[in-house]
């Protein structure tokens, strides 16, 4: 969805799709002011070939609300604060992770984080979703330092509120692991059992490496205090148009420690942002002027 823009070209009046075919008026005005919306709130920009995408994902809101058409519905966010915004938001945003996924980071994270001395190195999983990327993050580094208790600080942030409950829980369906490593499985997993059969839950001792916190990357202050060793920002950039990429990268590079590495999504690229990033393995990258080690 990155470099779409946020201004459709769609007749504005003209519906969305057959309204035969739908429970709510929904028409092409409507698809026009979610995308405006959910990109001046997130920074997020929808194509225009999201239509299906956004009709499927809110009608349950509308319905839920009572609401006869999309109009009606998308008026109430015409109120900065109103509380629908956290479910419209949630709605439309995308939360696809596993664990350990995009594998070859965690060997060179590992390898840049054993040159940190004298107190805990600091992580910073930007959208953690359903908490698969940092606790991948303990994982590793509680192996590298054969203990479950590693000397890592790990901050996982969302901009879904109903993912980062799913995260702190740390309980996953039996089908999220199963390709793991069983010995790893076993090391960091309890099996549920009684209500809980069918399921895993992540060590208490690495649940305590991580905090979860509501992050806006829209926000100026983000919330979040550098400087980070490590920041994971992966898959998330191609939700954004190119201004919005760099508002972005601009604030997180603020962020990264001067001889951090910043670990991007395998269709991301920050070569348009080489003032900020430079490249420095696959997917991998340093701040712009940084240096090379400590």
């Amino acid at each position: 969805m990155a470099g779409a823009s946020v201004h459709s070209r769609i007749v504005p009046d003209a519906p969305a799709a057959a309204p035969g075919m739908r429970e709510f008026a929904y028409t092409a005005r409507d698809f026009d002011k979610v995308r405006r919306l959910i990109h001046s709130h997130a920074g997020i920009a929808l194509g225009e070939g999201k239509s299906e995408l956004v009709y499927s994902r809110l009608a349950r809101r509308v319905r839920t609300l009572g609401h006869l058409d999309f109009a009606s519905y998308i008026a109430l966010l015409e109120d900065d604060a109103h509380p629908e915004w956290e479910f419209f938001v949630n709605a439309l945003t995308t939360n696809q992770t596993d664990f350990f996924r995009e594998a070859h980071h965690f060997p060179i994270l590992v390898e840049h984080l054993a040159k940190v001395h004298g107190r805990p190195a600091r992580v910073w999983s930007v959208a953690s979703s359903t908490g698969e990327e940092p606790y991948s993050i303990a994982m590793a580094l509680a192996e590298a330092q054969g203990t479950l208790s590693p000397a890592v600080e790990i901050q996982a942030s969302d901009l879904d509120t109903v993912v980062l409950e799913t995260a702190r829980g740390g309980i996953y369906p039996d089908e999220r692991v199963a390709s793991m490593d069983p010995a790893r499985l076993k090391r960091f997993f309890l099996k549920g059992h009684g209500a809980r059969e069918g399921s895993v839950r992540v060590r208490r001792e690495l649940c305590d490496l991580v905090s979860f916190r509501q992050v806006n990357l829209r926000d100026a202050g983000l919330g979040m205090n550098g400087p980070f060793d490590a920041i994971f920002c992966r898959n998330v950039l191609i939700y954004f148009d190119k201004p919005t990429q760099r508002e972005v990268l601009g604030r997180l590079a603020a962020r990264l420690a001067d001889d951090g590495l910043f670990f991007a999504g395998h269709s991301e690229s920050l070569l348009h942002v080489a003032d900020l990033f430079v490249p420095c393995g696959r997917t991998v990258y340093r701040k712009a002027g940084g240096k090379r080690g400590r």
